[in-house]
């Protein structure tokens, strides 16, 4: 499925990028790109890189300008940033196109995500009968600046979700202060190449960018278990029983995201790797902290810690999970051998 919806999304961005060159198409690097994440069996995420927008700068400060969509001034705050999120300017980089001051993008010098998402979604909606995928990808409604699409593969449909992504290389920002300091996982070197890496602003909001590290969390991932330890088979198994068991539908509360985040927070805490030998104490602690998580409505970003990822998460779906782990932590005796041989976490 991985492939087929990748495939497509290839062939819908390159006729994007060839009517708005303000869009890239997204890259082609098998099912591990770093343009596409399976947040669950049939939920997708594809970010689309912004081009022309390079040499970026960051601000200390900054007088806050506040609007509505449409370019409307307003004379007080609608709405303050999120931990994860921040305005962007398009003064903060060093070598723009110049198509990015046209007033379909911007608002006063700023880059409004509102605006960057209604323009791709008028060139999707043109491309889909353009490239004869009418029969196979279909827009959805959506409830504010998102834009959302099924795609029938031939497994069954699935929904993914479009975002344009400004790509950020050799620059870590301000809000994310990592690594914490005496910390010894992981190590000096990985974090180095890491940060090399940067990171993303995606438009998924009306006014403010949000800070996005996939690019951080699959290096980190990547070679996890080098030193002999279990932790991508207890993430995969988790991954397997939330899919099967505890979260089961196409828009569950806790995605694969959710709990990759919960493993970085834990390889912190235990970063020795004799705590990640014993498959069946490894794989409990993962419960167990998602459990809290789940009781508390509370997960911190790995990277931003004051961010909570569970903030607008259903209440009642994360209290339905939380009493299947419960009951589950009281008799954990279920043959965990058909799950713990599941292939590797897109």
């Amino acid at each position: 499925m991985v492939e087929e919806v990748q495939s497509i999304m290839l062939v819908l961005t390159r006729q994007i990028s060839s009517w708005d060159s303000r869009f890239y198409s997204i890259s082609n690097s098998g099912i591990h790109s770093d343009n596409l994440k399976v947040l669950a069996p049939s939920q997708f995420l594809v970010t689309i890189p912004l081009q022309g927008l390079s040499g970026f700068r960051q601000k200390s400060s900054r007088r806050w300008r506040y609007y509505t969509p449409s370019g409307v001034q307003l004379l007080s705050p609608v709405m303050e940033p999120e931990k994860l999120h921040q305005w962007l300017e398009v003064e903060q980089f060093q070598k723009i196109s110049a198509h990015w001051h046209d007033t379909d993008v911007s608002i006063q010098g700023d880059l409004v995500p509102a605006r960057v998402i209604s323009v791709l979604q008028g060139l999707l909606q043109r491309a889909i009968p353009a490239c004869n995928l009418t029969n196979r990808v279909s827009v959805l409604e959506s409830i504010g600046p998102t834009i959302r699409v099924t795609v029938e593969t031939s497994e069954q449909m699935v929904e993914v979700e479009l975002l344009p992504a400004v790509e950020i290389p050799g620059c870590w920002p301000r809000k994310a202060r990592w690594p914490r300091f005496f910390k010894r996982w992981p190590s000096k070197d990985k974090t180095r190449c890491l940060k090399s890496f940067g990171f993303d602003l995606i438009a998924r909001t009306n006014y403010h960018w949000q800070l996005s590290f996939l690019r951080a969390e699959r290096l980190l991932l990547e070679g996890m278990d080098d030193d002999g330890g279990c932790r991508m088979k207890c993430l995969r198994v988790v991954r397997q029983l939330k899919e099967d068991v505890w979260c089961p539908g196409s828009r569950p509360v806790i995605t694969c995201q959710h709990l990759q985040m919960i493993l970085l927070w834990e390889c912190e805490r235990n970063p020795s790797s004799k705590s990640w030998i014993d498959f069946g104490s490894s794989f409990l602690r993962l419960v167990r902290r998602l459990l809290k998580c789940s009781q508390q409505r509370f997960l911190r970003h790995y990277f931003v810690r004051r961010a909570n990822l569970l903030k607008s998460a259903d209440a009642n779906q994360l209290d339905k999970l939380a009493d299947k782990l419960n009951r589950f932590l009281k008799c954990p005796t279920l043959d965990l051998s058909s799950y713990s041989d599941h292939g590797s976490v897109c």
